[in-house]
């Protein structure tokens, strides 16, 4: 009868885990420098280091920071950086892969598609994909080239390891979060906690 208990109280240890979404805001990347390992226990190119949260773009995947003179953006849900790609190699890599969503903010004056790939570097099967329309000077504002923001969720299938904004170069994007998949540490000891589990319930 214990052997039994065991899978429904599984189901419910797994019920009750909290998804992690982890947001990448851009604030601390340095302007015009591409943002490289900033996010990935690194530096960007020209030297700053930020969180390491298992993120890395490629080299045309930019930060942008308002000079103070000129607002070049503004209204964005981050307001001091976004990242700006400024070419085809423009690409968030995740390496442990991310599972079920995408989510992100966009001020687009020259439309582009922005893709979800099973692999790095838009490789391997594209899981999801959306076309992002002209948006940045929407609802009336004008107060910078990019002054309107959008938020866009893309679900998909499986487990993707890249995004791909380099179908839209030239705009700039905000606040992208993804879900990590859990690293096998964690499963590891969530199941050491499922065993102990099942242990007291015998002893008892």
């Amino acid at each position: 009868m214990t052997l039994k208990l065991i899978p429904a109280a599984a189901l419910a240890l797994f019920a009750a885990a909290p998804v992690f979404a982890t947001t990448i805001d851009f604030e601390g990347v340095s302007s015009f420098a591409s943002i490289n390992e900033f996010y990935n226990g690194g530096t960007d190119s020209v030297g700053a280091s930020g969180s390491n949260l298992g993120f890395s773009f490629t080299g045309d995947a930019l930060g942008f920071v308002n000079d103070g003179i000129s607002a070049g953006f503004s209204n964005a849900p981050s307001p001091i950086g976004v990242m700006a790609p400024v070419g085809p190699d423009a690409t968030l890599n995740v390496a442990a892969g991310f599972k079920d969503l995408l989510g992100f903010y966009y001020s687009v004056a020259t439309p582009g598609t922005v893709g979800v790939y099973a692999g790095l570097n838009g490789s391997g099967a594209l899981l999801a994909s959306v076309a992002l329309g002209n948006n940045a000077q929407s609802n009336g504002c004008s107060d910078s080239a990019f002054c309107n923001w959008t938020q866009a969720l893309l679900g998909f299938s499986g487990v993707a390891h890249s995004v791909t904004f380099g179908g839209v170069a030239g705009n700039a994007f905000d606040n992208i979060s993804v879900t990590p998949v859990p690293e096998p540490s964690v499963m590891l000891l969530m199941a050491f906690g499922l065993a102990g589990l099942a242990f007291a319930r015998r002893r008892a």
